[in-house]
């Protein structure tokens, strides 16, 4: 069955993926981008295609939201900010682009009757969680971070307007992720850094840090699947792979890639940030339980980013 989907954050790194897999799927899709971190020419291929009609507005202004979802029947809510490791800098931010921005969708698809919500999470939100692999009934500790507490606010008015609207959602809870179009993040800084000065690289952390990280087509996949065949009211879903690295191997992959041997100094102990989790390996199980299985390993995935980037170095002035 074909559906018509709102896709927020529509230019960004996921968003523009899930828009082309949704069009080549034979769905129509109505974008939603304020173009602040968001690229137009990652849009490139939708915005020739006929089932794709592009709103560029933005998601605190709440009338053009209701405006522009009007005719959906699901909404894919992507956009978000996500730099995460300044949030400390400016408190305000995660509030209003993560927890507002989505009460705004809500309401939007409550004033119109629309009743399905796909929901970028975050693995942020089990903070430095006790059980590693971290299911998803893992117990939440305190919150460590700005960005994982507005996103744990996002799903909690999620599952109220499911219960109280007779809405129905779908959570995922990512980890990081890599690949194609990919413009923040670990990857993205090591690469800049390399490329102005490929004999000293800066690393915020001891380098032990343990992480996860999926490429954007699995993560992408995972999504549609779920869509399918997960009907629960609330569904929830860690997006992740079963491995974890070390930053330090990231660096080593991201350095062969590149074909540079830089000196490695290291700043801010065991955690790079102010709720820098330094340890994060989710359990997918549940996702997997489903029929899904990830395509590309941690390294493929580093090293597909670095190719990228590589292609794609406009990006660095972009970002800058």
């Amino acid at each position: 069955m074909t559906a018509h989907f709102i896709v927020t954050g529509c230019a960004g790194f996921i968003g523009s993926h899930f828009v082309d897999r949704a069009l080549a799927l034979g769905h129509r899709v109505t974008g939603i981008d304020n173009f602040s971190t968001g690229q137009r020419s990652f849009l490139q291929a939708a915005l020739a295609h006929p089932n794709f009609h592009l709103h560029p507005i933005d998601l605190l202004d709440h009338d053009a939201v209701r405006a522009a979802f009007d005719g959906g029947d699901c909404v894919v809510h992507l956009a978000a900010n996500a730099d995460v490791r300044f949030g400390p800098d400016h408190p305000g931010r995660d509030l209003e682009q993560n927890t507002i921005a989505t009460f705004h969708v809500l309401e939007a698809m409550r004033a119109l009757g629309i009743r399905r919500i796909a929901f970028s999470s975050t693995g942020s939100v089990y903070g430095e969680a006790a059980v590693i692999p971290t299911p998803e009934d893992a117990p939440f500790p305190v919150q460590t971070s700005l960005y994982g507490a507005s996103k744990l606010a996002c799903e909690g008015m999620i599952a109220a307007y499911c219960e109280a609207y007779g809405m129905q959602s779908w959570i995922f809870r990512f980890v990081s992720i890599l690949g194609e179009r990919y413009t923040h993040g670990h990857v993205f800084d090591f690469y800049r850094q390399l490329q102005t000065d490929p004999h000293h690289l800066r690393i915020l952390g001891d380098g032990h840090q343990r992480k996860s990280y999926l490429h954007v087509q699995d993560c992408v996949g995972a999504m549609m699947l779920a869509l399918e065949r997960a009907g629960d009211r609330v569904n929830l879903f860690n997006l992740g792979v079963d491995d974890h690295c070390k930053v330090l191997d990231s660096v080593g992959w991201i350095c062969e890639a590149m074909g540079v041997q830089p000196t490695l100094s290291f700043s801010g102990g065991q955690r790079g940030w102010v709720g820098d989790n330094p340890f994060i390996h989710l359990d997918t199980r549940r996702i997997q339980a489903l029929g899904w299985q990830p395509a590309f390993s941690i390294r493929q995935g580093v090293e597909r980013t670095v190719g990228f980037l590589r292609a794609n170095e406009w990006l660095l002035e972009a970002r800058a």
